[in-house]
């Protein structure tokens, strides 16, 4: 079969091909323990449903703009003036199907063939992709030392006369890091003065903890007219809990609004309107779910973090917000991917290899689940890892022994 090379050079998602594996194996009867996922487990506000709900009784359920129906734009206005004290009109708003397709859309306007995205590492594992569906480059910038905190000079030694944007997930997907907001200021300044794009991926907003503040890139920006090339990424799935509406936005100069808008024209058209209400009655709605849901993750990441304390031979960073640790297993094992792969053969624990967030010898391991998933998980970890556990371990009625040194 003759693809395309954007095709042959695409790799799948790691991350969805984790859930379709959790799912058939929990479809089994295998009690598997997902440590991997990317949603959090919480109800959805009940604003959104009942905005879905009045809105489906209507029965006129029809197309939508292609950059969102007045309504969310208006929601997102004021959730734009009232979080980032930026006031912004209309045309300065798309919403799209999720924050991905808000990247995907902003990338697809501004990336030629063979121009360079850079992004700290560890990354969130599309990034690399989303720049190679463009035909352009990814460029990975690690710390130099080795942390979850690059310095502005990491990234700055990778600027190259092709580097056309800059991607900052903070607080950040896979390592929970949130930047400081010097490094924030610094990079702002920085992506102004070589006159590149800054997309600044907010997913985890006020997904923070240990009372921190979210941090505001507008606040630093010294051009906020319409050559701005500063883009605020958002949406309803992290905070609200919302992951399967698929509603995410981008806030932008009107000129790339009006190309984005244009590309998801010809790709999706706009979200579904049922969907954007949702999300109109999430924004609108009462905001006590938003810190619900992060006070439970805080909860969880302390018991997680006590539990990965006991081993021996692992490191972590405790995380600043998401619901993500980012660990370092290469004491046990230096391929990560083997790694993930042993724990659910032998203990049926899903986790995430850190090569797919440019890490080798980590694996990420989600704490937005349950308590109970997140202990008995990390027992069973402990348990395939640590030559001393004991030999046998009970799940459910099944008795494992360990038959491996």
């Amino acid at each position: 079969m003759s693809l395309s090379l954007i095709a042959k050079s695409i790799k799948p998602s790691p991350t969805l091909a984790l859930n379709e594996k959790f799912a058939i194996l929990k479809a089994k009867g295998n009690p598997v323990i997902h440590l991997g996922g990317g949603e959090p487990k919480s109800k959805v506000p009940m604003d959104a449903i009942l905005a879905t709900s009045a809105h489906l009784n209507t029965g006129e359920i029809r197309y939508a703009p292609a950059d969102g129906i007045p309504a969310l734009k208006q929601a997102i206005i004021r959730y734009t003036e009232e979080f980032y004290n930026r006031k912004v009109e209309p045309e300065n708003v798309i919403a799209s199907g999720g924050a991905k397709q808000a990247i995907m859309v902003a990338l697809q306007a501004i990336l030629n063939p063979q121009e360079e995205l850079i992004f700290p590492v560890p990354y969130w594992v599309s990034y690399p992709d989303m720049a190679r569906l463009c035909g352009a480059i990814p460029v990975p910038a690690p710390a130099e030392d080795g942390t979850f905190y690059p310095r502005l000079k990491d990234i700055e030694d990778r600027i190259s006369s092709y580097t056309k944007a800059m991607i900052i997930n903070s607080p950040n997907n896979p390592s929970g890091a949130m930047y400081s907001e010097e490094f924030i200021a610094a990079v702002v300044e920085l992506c102004e003065k070589k006159d590149i794009y800054l997309i600044m991926d907010d997913i985890y907003h006020r997904l923070i903890f240990d009372g921190r503040k979210p941090i505001n890139a507008y606040k630093y920006a010294n051009n906020l007219d319409e050559n701005s090339k500063l883009i605020i990424i958002n949406g309803v799935s992290k905070q609200y809990a919302m992951t399967g509406f698929r509603i995410g936005w981008a806030v932008a100069n009107k000129k790339l609004i009006e190309a984005m808008t244009n590309i998801q024209a010809h790709q999706t058209s706009g979200p579904s309107v049922l969907l954007q209400k949702a999300a109109v009655g999430a924004l609108n709605g009462l905001q006590s779910s938003v810190e619900s849901l992060r006070t439970t993750l805080e909860n969880n990441r302390n018991v997680m973090m006590d539990m990965l304390n006991s081993f021996d031979g692992v490191k972590i960073t405790k995380p600043d917000g998401t619901f993500y640790c980012f660990a370092d297993f290469s004491h046990y094992e230096k391929n990560s991917n083997k790694l993930s792969n042993f724990l659910i053969e032998k203990v049926q624990v899903l986790t995430v290899p850190g090569a797919e967030f440019g890490m080798e010898g980590y694996l990420r391991i989600s704490y937005c689940g349950s308590i109970k998933d997140i202990t008995e998980g990390i027992e069973r970890i402990k348990w395939a890892l640590d030559l001393n556990s004991p030999n046998e371990l009970y799940i459910g009625d099944r008795k494992l022994v360990r038959d491996w040194a």
